[in-house]
């Protein structure tokens, strides 16, 4: 008996490792379409992410989910994505948040909160769906995408739920983009001041250097420097969100144990590397390191892909469209505000 267990589950593992690899390989295959997508004109603006994220909704809503693969697939969406969020800690320069855009910190924080509780707040009234509502408020007021997939273990939200959130919050983002470049020289703003209320309004670190980049060099660094910022907030925010969720279980029988987000501490650890290490005391070459960060917005896509192949439209058009109203309402108020408080 006891050898035909081993014999079965031996068999098992055989078995899985095709599984395992092929569901890898699938989201490979999807984000390197969605990278070659990206490229073509008209997708250029909505990014590779987004992009990636379409073709495996489509293929979901035309093929089903493939579930022989499962297991890969859930590695990608789970392990690949806090190995990314890990990575992205060194797109994050905590030296110059902290020594030049301590203002600018503090409208970072503005953001963040007012987006959070206006959206929570709106999407209340409008009876939309609440986790979903959370992940957009948080996407629109930190970094996107990128925090949504950071929240969301905390949150522990439903993997269609991230999918969606940062589809919805791609296209959001893109669409206000172009809209400042469009607008940009009717306004009366120098370009410093249009480049920070591009940085302090705008959803993701692409969308920020999309609208900024025509303003000139000095316009789009001040615009990343005030984004860097919110992306240092994400932390703080994370720990905050922890604690809410420790609050919520203990207020609810039966609630499973919140787990402490451990790849936070690695998007720390890498921030630091990559503001007092990596090109102070160790030298990298700039090549290597836009590698690296090419590298993580890949993996970050694989995650996504596989969260993407969750969403069935059918069942999540109509949970959608409440939350994406709330997102925009906020986005636009969020926009007007931070423009009269420049």
């Amino acid at each position: 008996m006891a050898n035909q267990v081993i014999k079965n589950l031996h068999w098992g593992i055989k078995e899985d490792i095709p599984s395992w690899t092929g569901g890898i390989a699938f989201t490979f295959g999807i984000a390197l379409l969605g990278y070659g997508l990206a490229i073509l004109p008209g997708f250029d603006h909505i990014g590779q992410l987004a992009a990636a994220i379409l073709i495996a909704v489509i293929y979901r809503q035309i093929w089903g989910y493939p579930e022989r693969i499962r297991s890969g697939i859930q590695f990608s969406s789970k392990k690949l994505l806090r190995l990314a969020i890990v990575l992205f800690g060194l797109k994050l320069n905590i030296d110059v948040v902290l020594h030049q855009g301590f203002g600018l910190l503090v409208r970072d924080a503005g953001t963040i909160i007012f987006s959070v509780l206006a959206t929570v707040w709106i999407a209340k009234l409008l009876k939309a769906d609440a986790p979903l509502s959370l992940l957009l408020g948080i996407g629109t007021g930190v970094c996107g995408a990128a925090a949504i997939a950071a929240v969301s273990p905390i949150l522990k939200a439903k993997e269609e739920d991230t999918a969606m959130g940062a589809g919805i919050i791609a296209l959001v983002g893109t669409i206000f983009a172009i809209g400042y470049t469009l607008i940009r020289p009717y306004l009366p703003l120098s370009d410093i001041q249009y480049g920070i209320w591009s940085g302090v309004s705008l959803h993701e670190i692409a969308h920020v250097a999309l609208a900024a980049a025509p303003a000139g060099q000095n316009a789009l660094g001040d615009a990343l420097l005030a984004k860097l910022g919110r992306v240092f907030l994400l932390v703080p925010l994370s720990f905050v969100l922890v604690y809410w969720m420790k609050r919520k279980g203990n207020a609810h029988a039966g609630s499973s144990r919140i787990e402490f987000p451990w790849f936070l501490i690695g998007f720390i650890f890498m921030s630091i590397l990559g503001s007092y290490v990596f090109g102070r005391l160790v030298t990298i070459p700039g090549y290597l390191m836009n590698d690296i960060s090419n590298g993580t917005t890949f993996l970050l896509t694989m995650a996504m892909t596989g969260l993407g192949l969750n969403v069935n439209l059918r069942e999540l058009r109509a949970k959608a469209f409440k939350p994406l109203a709330a997102m925009l309402i906020v986005s636009i108020l969020l926009s007007a505000i931070s423009y009269v408080a420049l």
